[in-house]
């Protein structure tokens, strides 16, 4: 049904709402091709995928990035102790199907952090979550959204529990984590870092 409300000539509102069509259904199929070509999992505007051999620089991005590590190791990683848990992150990778670390994109394929997964070999029902963004894109939702994407990996998995360690300074992650079902368990003393521990059922 067409809709004027008393001026203008109603050919040229029709064909104005077909471009407006038109430019929505371009845009939305030029996004589905960008996640397409990255070949990872799209999840509510991110990109999730599998780190592999040729990332090396967008891991050491993260972890050598002062601001990134402050409240997680608080201090940056230097570039050969990098590489030893780049190679440690691919091993892991390679031995577990949804198990691991993943570079996230955002929905204009620009890499902005780090989630990850990581099964507990000593409890098999049970998995840690973590995730990391470069500080050009905190306080944009992309926390809360990772968390969610990798909970949902985690409930097609056996594993029935899920933890988190946080600093207990890190307000901003220790609100992202309440709000997506975690609870305090407990707060101390972890590898000489103060730490706080969350967890949730799943």
């Amino acid at each position: 049904m067409l809709v004027q409300n008393g001026c203008g000539d109603p050919r040229r509102i029709t064909a104005y709402f077909v471009e407006l069509l038109i430019k929505r259904v371009v845009d939305e199929g030029s996004q589905s091709i960008i996640h397409s070509s990255l070949g990872g999992e799209c999840m509510n505007g991110i990109t999730l995928q599998k780190f592999d051999s040729t990332d090396f620089n967008n891991y050491f991005l993260l972890v050598s990035n002062e601001q990134v590590m402050s409240m997680i190791t608080e201090r940056s990683i230097p570039l050969e102790e990098a590489q030893g848990k780049f190679q440690k992150i691919l091993k892991r990778n390679e031995n577990y199907k949804t198990f691991g670390s993943y570079k996230v994109y955002n929905h204009t394929n620009e890499f902005i952090g780090l989630g990850s997964l990581i099964l507990n070999e000593e409890k098999n029902d049970e998995a840690e979550i973590g995730y990391m963004l470069l500080p050009q894109y905190w306080g944009k939702g992309y926390g809360s959204v990772i968390a969610e994407a990798l909970i949902n990996k985690a409930k097609n998995t056996d594993v029935n529990r899920l933890t988190a360690i946080i600093d207990p300074k890190n307000k901003s992650s220790r609100k992202i984590l309440l709000k997506s079902g975690f609870h305090s368990e407990k707060i101390c003393e972890i590898e000489g870092l103060p730490g706080e521990i969350l967890s949730r059922a799943i």
